[in-house]
């Protein structure tokens, strides 16, 4: 059920990214009187091979265009009349352009059907982060509210220099309130934080390469989290050992336990264990010997005492905000492909495919995340289309790009061999992506 939970969020998200960046092509082919064949959401073709396994898994034909389901859930199309793309190649163009076609056209208009799809994700981005705004707000630990018991330095933190209990004052010598920011400034070059550790203050420098071990899901730093047990998970060992929501596990064993994540420590070294479980409730401490799961699990829901800073927007104010948080993502994605080129994060470690993609939305249903989410992949899915790569948008706008400053237009054959190498370099890096998949899904 999880796995369909992930599957079904995915494709849905697909769908509408898929669907609305393909309508962005169709809607100024349609301004500027360009026909449209097809508008296809997924592959009704085994892709990259436009005449094998054709069918649809529905379609219907209004005026010139055929809408329709593909079947192959790669992504989707639209066959514009008159362009060389995924779906047709120069022999299947007549010799003299028809007025309706896309070739016929200046190439000022066939440019904004190119960017077509890029301009409505980057709308789409902005119009999902503004509802995410408006409904949930943002929420988040402040600086200040961690810092009264510090951070839990992970291995990897461990070994820069960071402890558990570290209180971080600065980051590149300014100030930050959010405390999301310690993990985004890994993104940056040459990072260093200012750390306050038993009255004293240090500069911890980051390793330019440590990124990319952030970036394959070791974990680094996070807030030190005091809790109290939550929803207990029926028949779980924690229903048996009797425990109560509101609990506080003061001591396992011998050994203290002050936050959550000492708890989890504790926890692993005792899978499969008998242990002796001190709890605080309502002022009075109990015993209870509950045997840990195979897992290192007690089988309840943490309830965290730190408290989250709440910000809410009027509609106005979510707009900008959303603005703001669509429009950082970009900058942030060529970040990312510099330290790919630099070396400092490895492309397997930085691309996900589908698996790695369906992992991200969860094995429940989040509305909050699934948008959050959904807005991400849209402003991405802007981003990539618009490199300069054969076959993507980004591509055919170089090639009209040098028709306008040139004044000459590229043959019919060249298009179609960019448009195959660029299908071939697209095909490797989606083999490769895939394999990258399910390696870490099966190995990690």
């Amino acid at each position: 059920m999880a796995v369909l939970t992930m599957i079904g969020q995915l494709l849905l998200a697909l769908t509408i990214l898929v669907g609305l960046h393909e309508f962005g092509h169709f809607i100024f082919a349609r301004i500027f009187g360009i026909r449209v064949n097809k508008f296809y959401i997924f592959f009704d073709f085994l892709f990259p091979l436009p005449n094998v396994l054709n069918f649809a898994l529905w379609k219907k034909k209004k005026g010139d265009t055929e809408y329709g389901l593909g079947w192959f859930p790669l992504g989707g199309y639209v066959d514009i009349a008159g362009m060389i793309d995924e779906t047709k190649d120069a022999s299947q163009l007549s010799a003299v352009p028809e007025p309706y076609e896309f070739r016929s056209k200046p190439a000022w208009q066939r440019m904004f059907v190119m960017l077509g799809g890029i301009i409505v994700n980057i709308i789409l981005g902005i119009l999902i982060f503004w509802g995410v705004k408006y409904t949930w707000g943002d929420e988040y630990y402040s600086k200040e509210t961690v810092n009264k018991l510090g951070i839990y330095a992970y291995p990897l933190a461990e070994e820069i220099g960071l402890k558990t209990g570290d209180k971080i004052l600065k980051i590149n010598n300014h100030d930050f309130e959010d405390f999301s920011e310690v993990r985004a400034a890994l993104m940056e070059e040459n990072t260093e934080f200012l750390v306050e550790r038993n009255g004293a203050q240090k500069v911890i420098p980051v390793p330019n390469d440590l990124i990319d071990k952030v970036a394959s899901k070791v974990p680094f730093v996070e807030e030190i989290l005091p809790f109290k047990v939550g929803e207990i998970v029926k028949d779980s060992p924690a229903d048996k050992a009797g425990l109560k929501q509101g609990d506080k596990i003061v001591k396992v064993d011998s050994t203290s336990i002050g936050y959550f994540q000492q708890f989890q420590g504790v926890l692993k070294n005792s899978a499969n264990k008998k242990i002796a479980l001190t709890v605080d409730r309502d002022g009075k401490l109990l015993t209870t010997n509950p045997t840990v799961s195979a897992d290192a699990k007690l089988g309840f829901k943490p309830d965290w005492d730190l408290v989250k800073n709440t910000q809410t927007y009027s509609l106005g104010e979510a707009f900008g905000a959303g603005a703001e948080h669509a429009l950082s993502i970009i900058p942030n994605q060529i970040k990312g492909f510099s330290r790919i080129f630099k070396g400092h994060i490895s492309a397997g470690n930085a691309v996900s495919g589908p698996v790695g993609l369906a992992q991200w939305f969860g094995s429940y249903w989040d509305w909050e995340r699934f948008w959050n989410l959904t807005g991400l992949l849209s402003m991405g899915l802007a981003f990539m289309n618009a490199l300069p790569i054969p076959a993507l948008d980004g591509g055919h706008v170089v090639v009209l790009l040098y028709e306008m400053i040139t004044r000459r237009k590229p043959s019919e054959k060249f298009m179609e061999r960019t448009q195959q190498v660029g299908t071939f370099i697209l095909l490797t890096l989606m083999v490769l992506v895939l394999f990258n998949d399910t390696f870490k899904a099966l190995f990690k």
